[in-house]
């Protein structure tokens, strides 16, 4: 079974940053789709960052540049850095994992892949 659980969400002042925290357990090293969403209000979900189990990455264009998507195995954490911060980063923002034995070279970013979700954590910017 695949758990998922985010922390670190905050309220911070626009171009400030924050660190998000995922705990992900039941999956096997480097047989991975990791990947970071937000939802913001009256909004579609959107991804944001995703990591395939051979270490590349991908990122939505609202936040390339800005945001970084890393991995401890050690720790079987995902973050996602987030500086420059925005008020339209003002969100709840989830964590997402699939097991999975493709190689991305280009990890997805559609909701579709990943069948376990965190209850999301809240990051709000103020302006």
């Amino acid at each position: 079974q695949v758990l998922v659980m985010e922390s670190g969400g905050d309220s911070v002042q626009a171009g400030g940053s924050l660190r998000l925290s995922c705990v992900v357990s039941g999956l096997s090293y480097s047989h991975f789709l990791l990947g970071w969403f937000r939802r913001a209000p009256v909004k579609q979900r959107e991804g944001v960052a995703a990591v395939g189990g051979i270490g590349t990455t991908n990122y939505a264009s609202s936040v390339l540049g800005r945001f970084s998507i890393s991995t401890d195995f050690a720790r079987n954490t995902l973050y996602l850095q987030m500086n420059e911060l925005k008020p339209e980063d003002t969100a709840m923002y989830y964590c997402a994992a699939q097991e999975t034995f493709e190689y991305y070279a280009v990890p997805p970013l559609g909701a579709a892949e990943y069948k376990n979700w965190g209850k999301g954590t809240q990051v709000t910017v103020s302006s």
